[in-house]
């Protein structure tokens, strides 16, 4: 039996093991999902042991996504967005490193028909998720536009993003006009009913996609869906990191509708 598993501090409220478990029944692997919480300063100790042990893969969230760069062996893009969010132990060699954030983004888009490349996107908050979503997106060949609260921050993250650029967050309405695809990737909008977003800076020709996940339809979402803006929630982008994960460790095409059931169903 294959073990694959979370790692983080702390990891209850996770959805990640319902929806592997979930695709583990659909497809009949022998394997399991688990989530191990190591205290916070003993993460070469968890990778050491985890690989001692034979699992065959991890996920990893706050607070390790950054720790684990150092015993591990990234890869470019996990190295450049400067965080590893899912470890392979399958390999010759020391375990790899991966960050799915990136695909997890660029799959949810595409599952609602989003065109990205050629697209000007705008992706607000330089943080984790808005660091691996602005290297996602421009790889895949937008041009993209960074708005950030602390504007020094956003123009840093800009300059190593191809093509970047970065602004305050009081360009949005300017960077908005002429935008195809704007992503939400601050934790705006998880814990009071509040957008990052002047609501009269959103319009029928772009695609929203919001990263809070819960709740599901934000007041982004919302003002998005009321301007006629195509609109993608944040589970989407959750699901498909974790698909990407899935076929990473597996080789095998994971049954996206069996996982994205099982997601939905704890929201």
């Amino acid at each position: 039996m294959d073990v694959f598993g979370l790692l983080g501090n702390p990891v209850g409220h996770s959805l990640s093991p319902p929806m592997h478990e979930a695709a583990y029944d659909e497809l009949d692997l022998e394997a399991r999902y688990v989530t191990f919480e190591p205290a916070v300063d003993d993460i070469e100790a968890a990778i050491d042991g985890a690989a001692a042990l034979g699992i065959a893969g991890v996920n990893v969230t706050i607070p390790f996504k950054r720790d684990v760069l150092e015993v591990v062996e990234p890869d470019d893009l996990a190295s450049r967005i400067g965080a590893v969010n899912t470890i392979d132990f399958t390999g010759a060699g020391a375990p790899t490193g991966h960050n799915t954030d990136a695909a997890g983004a660029l799959r949810a888009l595409s599952d609602h028909d989003v065109a990205v490349d050629g697209a000007r996107a705008v992706v607000v908050g330089a943080g984790g998720a808005g660091r691996a979503i602005s290297f996602g997106l421009a790889d895949a060949g937008a041009t993209v536009e960074i708005a950030n609260r602390t504007e020094s921050t956003a123009h840093d993250l800009a300059s190593e993003v191809s093509g970047a650029t970065g602004h305050g967050l009081e360009d949005l309405e300017t960077l908005l006009a002429d935008a195809d695809v704007l992503v939400n990737a601050t934790s705006v909008g998880m814990e009071a009913d509040a957008t990052p977003v002047p609501a009269d800076a959103l319009h029928g020709d772009l695609a929203v996609m919001d990263a809070v996940y819960r709740p599901l339809e934000t007041r982004l979402l919302s003002d998005a869906a009321s301007a006629g803006a195509t609109t993608v929630d944040g589970a989407w982008m959750l699901l498909y990191q974790g698909v990407e994960a899935f076929e990473l460790w597996t080789g095998e095409t994971a049954p996206v509708a069996a996982m994205n059931d099982a997601l939905r169903s704890r929201l």
